[in-house]
């Protein structure tokens, strides 16, 4: 756990990193969600979400980064963005187990590993102060 304390600013920058490459999702939605989940859908509304989840996503990270060199805002920021991994974990392995075996497995994994890190983090930074 002190590991994980030690080193939250790097484990901060790269995970920040690996979050913003979804704003590829704002500029090119349809490869997007045929590279992430070998299906792609049509019309304008698509573009509209789908860019905008790119955005937010990528904030997301742009946040991450940001915190990485804030230790104050770390905590709000590791829920904001450990939250929003486990709601896009949950949704996939309730609505969309069928694109497990695109990128979007890759990615669940990934998040997981993030969410587990940031949850280490937070906990022992919450015994560190008891």
């Amino acid at each position: 756990m002190n590991l994980i304390i030690t080193y939250m600013k790097w484990i901060m920058i790269v995970s920040g990193v690996l979050t913003c490459t979804m704003l590829y999702a704002a500029i090119a939605p349809q490869e997007t969600l045929r590279s992430t989940f070998g299906a792609s859908m049509e019309g304008p509304l698509v573009e509209i979400v789908v860019r905008n989840w790119g955005a937010l996503i990528a904030l997301v990270g742009a946040m991450l980064i940001y915190g990485a060199y804030h230790p104050p805002v770390r905590p709000l920021i590791l829920t904001v963005a450990g939250l929003g991994k486990l709601i896009f974990i949950s949704l996939v392995l309730t609505y969309g187990t069928q694109y497990l075996g695109h990128q979007v497995g890759l990615a669940i994994a990934i998040d997981f590993f993030m969410v587990v890190l940031f949850i280490t983090y937070l906990v022992g930074m919450r015994r560190g102060r008891e």
